[in-house]
């Protein structure tokens, strides 16, 4: 791992007002970089480019990112100075692009994982995720204690997925066929009517 790089997205991260609510960089390893790197296992049997959605300030794709530098990764934000914040911390970081947009924008059945934290609810989280990545590849959603598994499962057998796992605030998707017809939904729609 580039420890200097990750260094370096933490100290901007820490002093760029409105990126995290994690004030002190002891918190900031644990919180952002140490649960970040619980997903490298999962990641290893898996192929292919991973995509973040809704990266915000940059976990979990940046920490991972610089694990895994044999991947490519592409980090999804919609808003615009997040954006920038990223392309600014990730300049120099070789597999790492930034794309400013939704992820009802992105191409479908293109990556070998998605990985959302903080993004939206479990259900919706699998709804944007899910039919960004090829089949055979996966979804990792950080959940908290109260995340309904069942709601989740519903969500991404609509989307061609199905709930491989769940551990320690993890749940692994499984993504088992092409996106169907119809999805991703119009911007805005799974959070308005989830699927779940």
């Amino acid at each position: 791992m580039d420890d200097a790089a990750l260094e370096r997205w933490l100290a901007e991260l820490l002093v760029t007002p409105g990126l995290t609510a994690v004030g002190d960089a002891r918190d900031a390893r644990r919180v952002l970089v140490g649960d970040a790197l619980r997903a490298v296992p999962l990641l290893a049997g898996t192929s292919g480019s991973i995509v973040d959605v809704g990266s915000g300030g940059g976990s979990p794709g940046v920490p991972l990112a610089l694990a895994l530098p044999e991947r490519r990764f592409r980090l999804v934000e919609s808003r615009r100075r997040r954006c920038d914040f990223l392309e600014r911390v990730t300049n120099d970081v070789s597999n790492v692009e930034v794309v400013w947009g939704r992820a009802e924008e992105q191409p479908t059945d293109e990556h070998g994982a998605a990985l959302a934290k903080a993004l939206a609810k479990p259900p919706v989280a699998a709804e944007l995720c899910l039919p960004l990545v090829q089949p055979g590849g996966i979804a990792i959603l950080w959940v908290g204690e109260t995340a309904d598994a069942d709601a989740v499962s519903t969500a991404a057998e609509r989307v061609g997925g199905r709930l491989e796992s769940e551990s320690d605030g993890l749940l692994v998707l499984r993504k088992v066929e092409p996106t169907p017809a119809g999805f991703p939904r119009r911007p805005g729609m799974a959070r308005k009517r989830p699927l779940a």
